[in-house]
């Protein structure tokens, strides 16, 4: 099993979205999915439940980092939904290193059940955000093209305590960054200007559709995408045309995401 965990340290940039997104591809895959949602406001656990796609575990994700969990149901795909027990975590930082331990623990005992998981995080810098980079084989940060955004990915490399840099070098040596996912992206100059701005910073953490220069993956501002994700509906299987549009303009870049998390082009994720 391979572990992708969505992470940014900036709140509303469709995080969520991505991740449910994610989550029901591999599935159309005929991969097996597990999803685990570790934010307390569980963008991710409504719309999979609402799908009916997931057997949700009988567990809420706090439990998979203070206790000990050993199974979840037989199902092809599997929600670990979240719950208001997370927000504590975080103030009991003498169990910090048993809540990294149990989520590390529970991923190996799932190793052989699926052949995914999906983790989307809250955007704090908390241990829940730690523990789950610190187990993780993959990151993914969707990002916003703002300056607010754009200023966050320096502490998404850099923060002293949840920085991917340092996670990498202290906990998780097998952590790969595939890349920064631009979101919600519109045809406005303002747009435009801040897209050339990433790609210039940050084109080496940039994800490339092709060989041809400014090829990047991206997602673009639909309104079928949330419609979506309010409704707990695959987007590709709505019925209206505004929504299988959408979903074949980002086809690609999701595609490319999947192909590097199931190791089929493994070797060309950019490295943090």
């Amino acid at each position: 099993m391979k572990t992708l965990v969505l992470a940014n340290h900036k709140g509303g940039v469709g995080k969520s979205a991505v991740a449910t997104l994610l989550a029901h591809l591999f599935a159309s895959r005929k991969l097996r999915v597990l999803a685990i949602d570790l934010d307390h406001q569980g963008n991710l656990s409504k719309p999979l439940r609402m799908s009916q796609r997931a057997a949700v575990a009988a567990v809420t994700s706090d439990a998979l980092l203070s206790t000990t969990v050993t199974t979840l149901p037989a199902q092809a795909m599997v929600l670990v939904q979240s719950g208001p027990e997370l927000i504590g975590l975080e103030r009991q930082p003498t169990l910090h290193t048993p809540f990294a331990r149990h989520l590390r623990a529970f991923l190996v005992a799932m190793d052989r059940q699926f052949d995914v998981c999906v983790v989307d995080t809250h955007p704090s810098p908390d241990i829940r955000m730690i523990a789950a980079l610190a187990s993780a084989d993959f990151v993914l940060s969707p990002i916003q093209l703002n300056q607010e955004a754009l200023d966050g990915v320096s502490a998404l490399l850099n923060h002293e305590r949840v920085g991917l840099r340092k996670i990498k070098a202290v906990l998780n040596p097998k952590l790969r960054l595939i890349g920064l996912l631009p979101t919600m992206v519109q045809a406005t100059p303002f747009h435009r200007n801040n897209f050339l701005q990433v790609v210039q910073h940050y084109r080496s953490l940039m994800i490339p559709l092709s060989d041809r220069l400014g090829d990047i993956a991206s997602l673009p501002h639909r309104t079928a995408i949330a419609e979506a994700q309010a409704q707990g509906a695959v987007l590709w299987e709505m019925k209206k045309t505004a929504a299988r549009d959408a979903w074949r303009e980002i086809e690609p870049s999701l595609l490319w995401n999947d192909d590097t998390v199931t190791e089929k082009e493994a070797a060309h994720a950019p490295a943090a």
